[in-house]
């Protein structure tokens, strides 16, 4: 395992500022978000970026894109971003894998049609990342597709792409056994992971991560059993604060080396 910070947890920091604080802490790269420190169609950004992070010895874990499958669909590029803006700042960034989202309605909220429409853009679009060498990553979040087990897991079969995995966090509402259910049950469609703690009253409100020690040892296991190559991200720390991210850092560093 791998571990590294996601970009948008500091959205107030300039992209050098994240090289420098993810280098200090000792993690291992940075997955850098799309809306604000690697924006969609910047091309240039993109390759700075690609290179202040590889002189810091660091590795881009992935490109965030806040990519919405039915803004195409349904309104228009202009309304979110366009993927071949996203496509081409990926390559250039060298990140291995695109994180998108699964819609903007939860899966009780999406009518069949709808669903069927976000499915065959997702495939397309997985399909175009692959002849690029780069995987398409679902965001694991509410008000989508993949706001529950059961839906998330329908959604990547119905899918059926083989350059499609998807990002797994834990829900905030839901209990122990049933996040580590869906964990097993997506198993090796799991690429990378978000990790933070919050507490039971959900958002906004994040505790540091040393809080959450049991559950994410729980986690950490079912991750390890196959052997699979991941990036377990710290994202959203507590008060925003950069010496608590310095302490999460030193946290998740510790479990991964147990």
């Amino acid at each position: 395992m791998k571990t590294g910070l996601v970009s948008i947890t500091f959205r107030n920091l300039q992209a050098e500022e994240i090289v420098g604080l993810v280098s200090e802490a000792k993690l291992g790269g940075v997955e850098w978000g799309g809306d604000e420190h690697v924006p969609h169609g910047h091309l240039q950004r993109a390759q700075e970026v690609k290179q202040m992070t590889a002189d810091a010895g660091l590795e881009v874990s992935s490109y965030g894109s806040y990519y919405r499958f039915e803004d195409c669909i349904s309104y228009g590029s202009d309304s979110g971003p366009a993927w071949n803006a996203v496509l081409d700042t990926a390559s250039e960034l060298g990140a291995p894998s695109i994180r998108v989202w699964a819609g903007r309605s939860g899966s009780q909220d999406t009518t069949a049609m709808q669903r069927e429409r976000i499915v065959e853009r997702c495939r397309e679009i997985a399909e175009q990342a692959r002849l690029r060498g780069i995987t398409v990553d679902l965001e694991y979040h509410d008000n989508t597709l993949t706001d529950s087990n059961e839906s998330a897991a329908l959604f990547l079969k119905e899918v059926g792409h083989p350059n499609l995995f998807t990002f797994w966090q834990p829900y905030l509402s839901m209990d122990q056994s049933y996040r580590l259910e869906g964990l097993q049950q997506l198993g090796e469609r799991v690429s990378n992971v978000h990790c933070y703690h919050f507490a039971k009253e959900g958002w906004p409100h994040s505790l540091l991560l040393e809080e959450g020690e049991e559950p994410w040892k729980e986690f950490l296991e079912v991750l390890r059993s196959d052997g699979r190559e991941r990036w377990i991200s710290i994202e959203h720390v507590k008060d925003h604060s950069i010496e608590n991210f310095r302490k999460d850092a030193t946290t998740l560093r510790s479990w991964i080396r147990g």
